[in-house]
């Protein structure tokens, strides 16, 4: 089958945008009105000119058929990645209402497009017959990394005495110190290059004052911090699971080293997240032989949104190698056979009971992970006084829903698709209850994806 004949929904086109903004503005765009010129190719390349404020249309280019997953060029000044321009032309060509014909691609758009694939064959080609680079001088390696162990040695030290200095005050006068000590503190966590413990901090200061209960959740972090400061300095005599988590949690960088596995995965969500240093966006893969659950992660600089991102729904045949660690599912994509396309895919389900233990079980592989993936099958959205929960349609047990999850609009499609009835949920499973993150009917029909 070619290209073209995998249509996206509407809901797989908006799930590939950077944030709410985006999903409405690309929204507004998906109609015909504002486009001219449109059109699609066989080869999976799609275009258009979209009127803006100025009198020169904005030329939009997707091509759709990489296997590297959309890529997106646009000439109007927007940071976001896809634009709204882009998410407009591609709920336009989703609709497969004509708007959008087949034919033959502008020279500005073939020019891109074209380019893109020679890029990507020289890069194959160059991988291919090229040697491996250098890996340097591995005497010179080992020396940086022991003064590195050094450093962070010597800071987790630091900070063990500062949690002993804070519990031996009371926590009352974390309040009364304000954020500039934790601020401090992290700096020189910084300092010793141990950047999981930096962030770690970062969030101590900003527990005290936070609302009712903080002295609870002040003592909760600080037990965790002090847990990983005491695998880091007692690392030698830890599992090499256990201790490959702690070294990724203090913050040692890590290579995806693990056995390439092909499979075909289903992309069950996408979203990110953002601080005023950096987007990260979350990809959550299903394999659908191997049974296998992958995290991808990828970066953006403050306010641009990371280049990767996949239409959930669709199902990509690829290589995917895992990250060192006990119960990690952090990986990364390796080489990809054939764009994303639809597939009669969905991953089992557990009751939430059994969702709850196998978090529990986590723990004891990383006791600092906050969630695991899960995916729910047949339960039912209902009300509980302020908040909402998930009901297991079976058992009398059921999750609350997190916070966040009540904020997001996604709970009301939640609600809309079940109606009352069982539905199967993919989410984020942890102490603070469950983030629905892509939802199904119970018999048939696409994944919706809920972030």
């Amino acid at each position: 089958m070619n290209q073209q004949g995998v249509r996206w929904t509407a809901d797989q086109v908006l799930a590939l945008a950077p944030d709410a903004a985006s999903r409405k503005a690309g929204s507004k765009l998906g109609a015909a009105g504002p486009w001219s010129e449109a059109g699609s190719s066989d080869e999976g390349t799609v275009w258009g000119l979209c009127k803006g404020s100025g009198s020169k249309p904005y030329q939009t280019v997707v091509d759709i058929a990489d296997a590297s997953g959309p890529a997106y060029k646009c000439s109007c000044p927007s940071r976001k990645f896809p634009c709204k321009h882009a998410l407009g032309l591609l709920l336009l060509w989703s609709s497969g209402d004509g708007a959008v014909p087949r034919g033959q691609a502008p020279d500005w758009a073939e020019q891109w497009a074209a380019g893109r694939r020679r890029r990507a064959e020289g890069k194959r080609t160059g991988t291919a017959a090229g040697s491996p680079s250098g890996s340097g001088d591995p005497e010179a390696a080992r020396r940086r990394a022991e003064r590195r162990a050094e450093r962070i040695t010597a800071g987790a030290t630091e900070l063990e005495q500062r949690l002993t200095d804070l519990l031996r005050g009371g926590l009352a006068g974390a309040e009364q110190a304000g954020y500039g000590l934790w601020e401090e503190a992290a700096a020189r966590m910084v300092d010793a290059q141990a950047s999981g413990l930096a962030a770690r901090v970062r969030e101590l200061g900003a527990l005290p004052g936070s609302g009712p209960g903080w002295p609870v959740r002040l003592l909760e972090e600080c037990a965790l911090l002090h847990l990983l400061d005491q695998g880091w300095l007692h690392r030698a005599g830890l599992p090499d699971g256990l201790a490959a988590t702690v070294r990724s949690r203090v913050g040692l960088p890590a290579s995806a080293d693990g056995p390439p596995i092909r499979d075909r995965w289903l992309v069950l969500a996408q979203y990110d997240t953002a601080d005023t240093r950096l987007t990260t966006r979350r990809i959550w893969l299903y394999g659908a032989d191997s049974d296998r659950t992958a995290l991808l992660l990828s970066y953006g600089a403050a306010g641009r949104a990371p280049e990767l991102a996949l239409p959930v729904g669709l199902a990509l045949d690829a290589e995917v190698s895992s990250y060192p660690g006990a119960g990690q599912h952090r990986a990364v994509l390796g080489e990809r056979f054939a764009p994303p396309a639809q597939a009669a895919i969905r991953p089992p389900g557990v009751t939430t009971s059994q969702a709850a233990a196998r978090y529990g079980e986590a723990l004891r592989d990383d006791p600092w992970l906050e969630s695991v993936p899960v995916t729910l099958d047949r339960v039912v959205p209902v009300p509980d006084g302020d908040s909402w929960q998930l009901a297991d349609a079976d058992t009398d047990s059921a999750l609350p829903l997190t916070p966040a999850a009540r904020a997001r609009p996604g709970l009301w499609r939640l609600v809309a698709l079940s109606g009352g009835s069982p539905v199967k949920v993919f989410g984020e499973c942890g102490h603070r209850g469950f983030t629905p993150l892509a939802a199904w009917p119970e018999t048939h029909g696409e994944a919706i994806p809920l972030c």
